[in-house]
């Protein structure tokens, strides 16, 4: 039986490995020069490949109700197996695995060396055209030759991140093999808005608690390190809102995000005056800038200030009652209002794509063509940051090359 796997990144590596298990010829066409490309931009170059806290909450689907079937605890513990066989031994850092060597290097090496000795042809600059079923068998053709083949895995990636290879051409290939497409949108990206005081507070780093707001409903809160922009909002706690949020805007819905600077001193207005109450009595002959000085970054108190029409020198309890609220109110729950998200290009992944209730989530085999298997990206499932999307990729691999080889 010949198999061919189209994209050699995370997903198509480990399903051609996994395939070629029941002695398959299996057969790897990649557009890139070598697979596994985008691998080496995750985890800012360390490859986050998987996480201890392994849980469905942080995935997102239009047919989440599939994901148990797939996320399995069998295959969560099959995965950290796998990776153990092929040399990679894990860094775990708040439940976060690396590669012990830091280097995304080492995942894509072991990776396609696995796949070598596991009897895998790989293909490289290869450019996947169209994939025709001709009664039992697929036809495909590329830039380069044709081929035919028993089994197809399509393993291309979403639109996130186009630079590493994908540029949404596996959505046009399913497609035209009878499946639908939940429109694609970015998702673990950055948040715009059209403030023109961003440039302001561009470059600052804090802890803080956000909350989206979606028509002035809550919707989600995320902890963590915020980025503020030249264009508005980055960081990992704001990237896991803007899966949701670009749903949103897409749909017409008003999309805000609430920022609470100082989480710690608590999460209403009324106990941040009281805090800063009992600071100015402790910390002698101080204006409110110096009172927040060391607490927030002066560029950022300046910004809340200004936005709260209370001077600079001004003394806290000389403040009165409505000033101290709407300063209060600005560093406890400021309001940004989002307009858009950043484009595919900035994206680490996709929200939509083929919907789960198109495949067989035991196997990832298409309910519309037999001998057709969708993963990775390419599905309609986007994790949080963390090593879930990776986590999905090996994942939904383990199980069509499984399947394919005979093993499931």
């Amino acid at each position: 039986m010949k198999v061919i796997v189209i994209g050699g990144g995370a997903s198509g590596l480990v399903s051609a490995i996994f395939a070629a298990k029941g002695g398959s010829e299996v057969i790897i066409l990649e557009r890139n020069n070598t697979c596994g490309k985008k691998i080496l931009s995750t985890g800012n170059g360390k490859c986050n490949y998987w996480n201890s806290n392994y849980n469905l909450q942080n995935y997102h689907s239009m047919n989440k109700e599939f994901l148990p079937q797939i996320i399995t605890t069998k295959l969560q513990d099959e995965v950290k197996i796998f990776f153990e066989s092929i040399g990679i031994v894990p860094k775990i850092k708040n439940g976060y695995y690396y590669p012990y060597s830091n280097q995304a290097t080492s995942v894509q090496t072991a990776l396609i060396l696995e796949a070598k000795l596991s009897g895998v042809t790989i293909e490289n600059n290869i450019y996947v055209e169209d994939i025709i079923k001709q009664e039992n068998k697929y036809y495909i053709k590329t830039n380069n030759r044709e081929y035919f083949a028993d089994k197809v895995i399509i393993a291309t990636g979403s639109k996130a991140a186009p630079k590493t290879g994908s540029d949404g051409n596996g959505y046009e290939l399913v497609k035209r093999l009878g499946h639908s497409i939940i429109k694609p949108l970015p998702a673990l990206v950055q948040l715009r808005g059209n403030n023109n005081y961003f440039k302001q507070w561009a470059g600052i780093k804090q802890d803080v608690k956000v909350s989206l707001l979606e028509n002035d409903v809550f919707i989600k809160k995320e902890k963590g390190e915020i980025i503020l922009t030249d264009y508005g909002l980055s960081g990992i706690c704001i990237m896991q809102l803007s899966g949701a949020i670009a749903r949103g805007l897409d749909s017409g819905n008003k999309e805000t995000v609430i920022i609470n600077f100082v989480p710690w001193i608590g999460d209403t207005p009324q106990e941040f005056i009281k805090w800063m109450d009992n600071r100015s009595k402790k910390v002698l002959n101080r204006n409110i800038t110096e009172l927040l000085d060391g607490i927030l970054n002066y560029k950022l108190v300046n910004l809340l200030m200004k936005q709260s029409n209370i001077k600079k020198e001004t003394k806290w309890l000389k403040l009165n009652e409505q000033f101290k609220l709407t300063l209060a109110q600005n560093i406890i729950a400021f309001r940004q209002e989002i307009v858009s998200t950043n484009s595919f290009d900035k994206a680490q992944v996709c929200s939509g794509g083929v919907p789960l209730s198109e495949i067989d989530p035991r196997t990832m085999e298409s309910k519309k063509s037999k001998g057709l298997y969708i993963i990775g990206e390419l599905l309609d499932v986007d994790g949080d940051c963390g090593g879930y999307n990776l986590g999905f990729a090996w994942i939904s691999g383990i199980l069509a090359g499984k399947h394919i080889a005979g093993d499931n």
